[in-house]
């Protein structure tokens, strides 16, 4: 993606949606002191070019019953990721996979209810055709939580 993909407007669009994301086009036009159009087709683009990928809710998974979050790195047979990785996303709990360098081939991120639950969890994993070894462990908390305010901040600032 080019260092152009996100200029200042974008920027204070996308930190406005994230503070409020039900407000409509015109009012962020107004807050913005832009035209209708001109939100409107900044999100069009900002949509077309991937930046923005839709306006879910933040769940609290804690809050759904998922008090739990483990990760772990996965050493998979070679050339079988996309098999993997396909077989990852039917299981439930299984909330992210990212191919990675180093020891391990793939990084899951998962949740469960409990510790019994992450059993499961784990042996469900481990029973994934292909998948050769995993390492675990237990988020204990989350003082960073995922979040891209502070780019966006600083591209807003970079006017």
């Amino acid at each position: 993606m080019s260092e152009e993909a996100v200029d200042e407007l974008d920027a204070r669009l996308l930190l406005l949606l994230t503070d409020a994301p039900r407000l409509g086009v015109l009012e962020c036009a107004r807050r913005l002191g832009v035209a209708r159009g001109t939100v409107q087709a900044r999100l069009d683009r900002l949509a077309a070019k991937g930046v923005l990928g839709g306006f879910p809710p933040e769940l609290d998974l804690a809050a759904m019953g998922y008090g739990l979050t483990a990760f772990a790195w996965l050493e998979i047979a070679q050339g079988r990721r996309a098999e993997v990785a396909a077989a990852l996303a039917a299981i439930d709990e299984v909330c992210e996979v990212h191919a990675t360098t180093g020891q391990g081939d793939l990084f899951v991120r998962m949740v469960a209810r409990d510790n019994d639950d992450l059993q499961r969890v784990i042996d469900e994993v481990v029973g994934v055709p292909d998948v050769l070894r995993t390492s675990t462990s237990i988020a204990l908390s989350t003082p960073v939580p995922p979040r891209v305010r502070p780019l966006l901040e600083r591209t807003a600032r970079q006017a």
